[in-house]
């Protein structure tokens, strides 16, 4: 399917404020970018990068005043999620290196504290797709899922405790899960076709037989039109923006997602 995402944000800037964004999706062997567009007004100079994850980073100065950004792009990107059961558990000196550093645990997603836990989750699930299958099941019935109730990135040990969340919160419990039982797990940020209330959305992917696999603990039916922005260890990787110091405020965001037409690209 091809879909048509964007995202609108207006700062207030009382001071010239470092940001370094990360707004920009990228092809892959799951979705081809075919059009884009990056504005900002005023207009700055934007250095644009990759992070040691392959994230497009950007990185400017905002001028004081107001500061808009506006990001817009068509993407080609399957109306299905591929679901695999019994895709099997990858033995850790097997795995590829770069898929290493998302076994271990990070600032918001402490995995070494969920072991326990996570093998009551999985109980007899055969190692591997079925048992995170098991966790996403659980962290649905268990965290409520509430768009708009934090503000800031919670951890994992928080979100469990407190018992509620917004997609990211829900996704960084599920993704300390995994990790516990020795599966790689990290969390994506992207574009959700016909997320209710629309905004930026969060899940995770967990590598299992040999590639990696998409989950969200948030939504019941298991669905497709995602665009990826970012992947990453937890939300300290893959914030949409960074500011440096306290000068800049966000006053509004707004996203959206449209659909082009419905034409499948499943690989």
């Amino acid at each position: 399917m091809k879909l048509q995402v964007s995202c609108d944000l207006h700062f207030q800037i009382e001071d010239p404020t470092a940001l370094i964004l990360m707004l920009r999706p990228f092809s892959n062997e799951h979705q081809k970018i075919t059009q884009s567009s990056y504005s900002v007004e005023p207009v700055v100079n934007i250095i644009e990068s990759k992070d040691n994850l392959g994230n497009y980073c950007q990185r400017l100065v905002a001028p004081p005043g107001e500061f808009n950004i506006y990001t817009c792009y068509e993407a080609i990107t399957p109306k299905n999620i591929i679901s695999v059961s019994g895709a099997a558990f990858v033995e850790i000196q097997n795995l590829p290196a770069e898929v290493l550093p998302y076994l271990l645990p990070s600032r918001y997603c402490e995995s070494d504290r969920f072991g326990d836990l996570a093998r009551d989750i999985v109980a007899d699930a055969t190692p591997g797709y079925d048992q995170v299958a098991k966790i996403t099941d659980w962290v649905r019935q268990t965290i409520k899922y509430i768009p708009g109730s934090s503000d800031s990135p919670l951890s994992a040990i928080e979100v469990n405790n407190r018992g509620f969340g917004v997609c990211r919160d829900l996704a960084q419990l599920a993704i300390a899960l995994s990790r516990s039982i020795s599966i790689p797990s990290r969390l994506v940020v992207g574009y959700l076709y016909q997320l209710e209330p629309m905004d930026l959305h969060a899940w995770f992917e967990v590598y299992v037989g040999g590639q990696w696999y998409a989950f969200d603990p948030t939504q019941n039916e298991f669905r497709g039109g995602r665009v990826v922005i970012a992947f990453g260890r937890d939300a300290a990787d893959v914030s949409i923006f960074h500011q440096f110091g306290l000068s800049c405020i966000l006053m509004k965001m707004d996203v959206q997602v449209n659909l082009l037409d419905t034409r499948m690209v499943n690989k």
